[in-house]
């Protein structure tokens, strides 16, 4: 697609930008051209509202107030085609109302997925020391940082718990937060996680953005949460332990992504964090100024 073309371009100026204290640029655009492509690219996307069926009637997603969903082939475009990131099978995303997939005005977008990796018992769920489970992600984090590396990726350190684990016994669902911090980033990552539990698996709800966020994502965080339900017979009460498979992990190991463990951290990273929205961010961001300079100059 055309457009498609025009922002990789952009994108790759700017990045380049972002490596080097060049203070001139060739580029010819005006503010208005720029404007145009990022409109243009806005517009080619459709976002729906009301009750949304994810799956083959696997669950329901009730978009909550103040937000629009884009399906799950859009949602596959954005995440790889815009933002860079793996393919993934994803469901959907969802966009606060009043924010555009690309632009200056970005704050935030949680992805929703579906992991079918069995029943998850929740016994463990009011014995979990969140300070140790912490502490051993982040060494985990650090052995790991070697595999990124190799693989020319950022190395990441968990700073800590933006929002500590909380498991809720009656709907179900559990959610946390996560600050990271990026090697060449100046801005620490927020990464918060939603788990719908189910029969034979949970849904993903992944919220991406910067730490500065963090208020304004929990201020619709509870909307979020209950917005997700799975249809009766993939409910965890549904769960029939002759038939249906137990996780080999509990509640702890789904926070500290330990059914990945034999595959390393950085599995989980690819899996679970959607990061490349931010550097897009940025990206825009640099772009802006680097071209038109600031207002105040």
């Amino acid at each position: 697609m055309k457009k498609l073309t025009i922002l990789a371009f952009l994108l790759t100026i700017s990045f380049a930008f972002s490596q080097t204290d060049t203070t001139e640029t060739n580029i010819e655009l005006d503010e208005a051209a720029y404007q145009q492509i990022l409109d243009s690219i806005n517009n080619s996307y459709t976002f729906q509202k009301g009750s949304i069926p994810l799956g083959n009637d696997l669950a329901t997603l009730h978009v909550p107030e103040g937000f629009k969903f884009l399906n799950a082939e859009q949602s596959q475009q954005v995440l790889t085609d815009l933002w860079g990131n793996p393919p993934s099978e994803t469901m959907g995303m969802l966009f606060p109302e009043d924010i555009s997939v690309v632009g200056d005005n970005f704050t935030y977008a949680i992805e929703i997925t579906y992991s079918e990796e069995g029943y998850i018992e929740d016994d463990d769920a009011d014995d979990i020391d969140y300070d140790d489970l912490m502490e051993d992600m982040q060494e985990s984090a650090i052995e790991e940082n070697k595999e990124r590396t190799k693989l020319g990726y950022p190395t990441a350190e968990i700073v800590g718990w933006a929002a500590e684990p909380f498991y809720d016994q009656s709907s179900k669902k559990l959610h946390w937060a996560k600050e990271i911090k990026f090697e060449g980033m100046e801005m620490n990552t927020l990464n918060y996680n939603i788990r719908v539990l189910g029969r034979k698996g949970y849904l993903n709800l992944n919220a991406i953005s910067d730490m500065d966020k963090l208020p304004l994502v929990q201020t619709n965080i509870d909307r979020v949460i209950s917005s997700a339900e799975f249809n009766p017979g993939n409910r965890y009460s549904d769960f029939n332990p002759d038939l249906d498979e137990v996780a080999a992990y509990g509640i702890g190991g789904l926070i500290a992504g330990k059914v990945l463990a034999k595959v390393g951290f950085f599995a989980a990273i690819l899996k679970f964090w959607k990061v490349i929205a931010i550097g897009i961010v940025a990206a825009f961001g640099t772009l802006r100024k680097r071209i038109f300079g600031s207002k105040n100059a």
